[in-house]
């Protein structure tokens, strides 16, 4: 009750500030009006390269650097990662883990019962144990918290039961069993205190809304920044059910689960590369092509599934993965490819040629239209960070040939 006391002084100053003006970022054409950041949020992040990521999708478990010495703690072992390169997570006696974001924060784990050092270092955000009353409003980690059969952590979220594409999530909330607590940039403070929030999950987009992550911090809720979409290997988003499952004690299923997902990529190892070349893209409201830079990690799925992406030398100065070229410097490059995929993650997707055709006449004269191997993504794919391994199979059944049916995000426009 005392604990609780002093959220609610916290929130009445919470509220003092925001009446005050202080300065939250103005909210940008990337927020979604549906409660959830959008998916252009992630993708216009810059990634970085990661050494261990080849054409061919061969294993390594990469190398990390030394475990933070944390007075009062022994150090025991460090996670093995494979694909992500953004996070590490040491383990120490007594069942502490410090997680390392790069770039970002550190996190140190408190079991159940336990304290933190009392030298800790400032900078270090402690979580305790148990964390079952989490905000999540980074959309692309619900998926994962699903898939290793952690829903039941999730108390509240930062996007509407509508625009969840996740049906355990669609349920749960529709049960009551997970409340909608306003979007990342516009929380509702008052259910936070409440609901007894532990956690406040939240994506990159936070860090236009600076003050929105302060009045979090200030009601005592740590503030957790998701940066899996900085992972430039696509099963390097995957990875990230690791980092969660440190938080609610499912190490063993995130890591049975991932194994399953990093299958995909064992499997097509030694598949020869078809030499086909494929384009992802979408269609703007400004009539210009947005498609992906070179380095990113769709180009990337489009390799280890067997093709070629139609930009190898496509980047970006400023760092953004998606690139907006005009209609002409599109057409020069992507009217001879063999494949196209419309990214209907971001816009709607085309249930026809003649729907594609409407965006611009131009798309009569390329080579995959009139060879009917046009295809297109649903609405699903960005939050499901879980099972993008299944785009790299449908990829390469498209390229091959293979059955249609057996894919899960594809589907082919006639």
């Amino acid at each position: 009750m005392k604990k609780k006391y002093g959220k609610i002084v916290a929130l009445m100053l919470a509220a003092v500030l925001l009446l005050g003006g202080c300065g939250q970022a103005a909210p940008t054409k990337e927020e979604s009006t549906n409660g959830s950041e959008t998916v252009a949020a992630g993708e216009t992040e810059a990634v970085k390269e990661t050494e261990q990521t080849t054409e061919s999708g061969t294993e390594a478990v990469r190398e990390t650097g030394d475990a933070p010495n944390i007075e009062g703690l022994t150090y025991e072992s460090t996670m093995e990662l494979t694909y992500a390169e953004c996070f590490d997570v040491y383990y120490y006696e007594g069942g502490y883990a410090l997680i390392d974001v790069h770039d970002s924060a550190r996190y140190l784990v408190v079991p159940e019962g336990q304290e933190a050092p009392g030298s800790l270092d400032e900078d270090i955000i402690v979580l305790k144990q148990p964390l079952d009353r989490i905000y999540l409003a980074a959309t692309s980690a619900m998926a994962l918290f699903d898939s290793m059969g952690a829903m039941d952590a999730i108390r509240l979220s930062g996007t509407q039961a509508s625009g969840w594409y996740i049906d355990h999530a669609v349920k749960a909330m529709e049960a009551g069993d997970i409340l909608f607590a306003g979007k990342y940039s516009e929380p509702d403070y008052e259910l936070m205190v409440d609901e007894e929030c532990d956690l406040a999950i939240e994506s990159t987009m936070i860090l236009h809304s600076p003050k929105v992550q302060e009045m979090i911090e200030m009601l005592d809720i740590p503030v957790f920044i998701d940066r899996s979409s900085y992972e430039s290997h696509p099963l390097g988003r995957t990875e990230w059910i690791k980092l969660y499952s440190v938080l609610v004690d499912k190490e063993e299923e995130a890591a049975a689960f991932f194994d399953d997902q990093a299958k995909v990529i064992r499997d097509l190892k030694d598949f020869q590369n078809t030499e086909k070349t494929v384009v992802y893209f979408y269609m703007s409201t400004d009539g210009s092509a947005v498609v992906r830079k070179a380095s990113d990690y769709i180009p990337k799925m489009i390799e280890i599934a067997g093709g070629r992406y139609a930009f190898p030398n496509l980047e970006d100065e400023s760092g953004k993965t998606s690139i907006p070229l005009s209609m002409e410097e599109f057409y020069a490059t992507a009217v001879d490819a063999d494949y196209l995929v419309y990214n209907a993650s971001i816009d709607a997707p085309i249930n026809s040629i003649d729907e594609l055709m409407a965006k611009s006449e131009l798309f009569a004269d390329f080579k995959a239209v009139k060879e009917g191997n046009v295809w297109t993504t649903g609405k699903s794919l960005y939050q499901a960070t879980d099972i993008v391994g299944q785009l790299i199979r449908d990829l390469n059944l498209m390229l091959t040939g293979g059955d249609a049916s057996q894919m899960t995000f594809l589907t082919k426009v006639e």
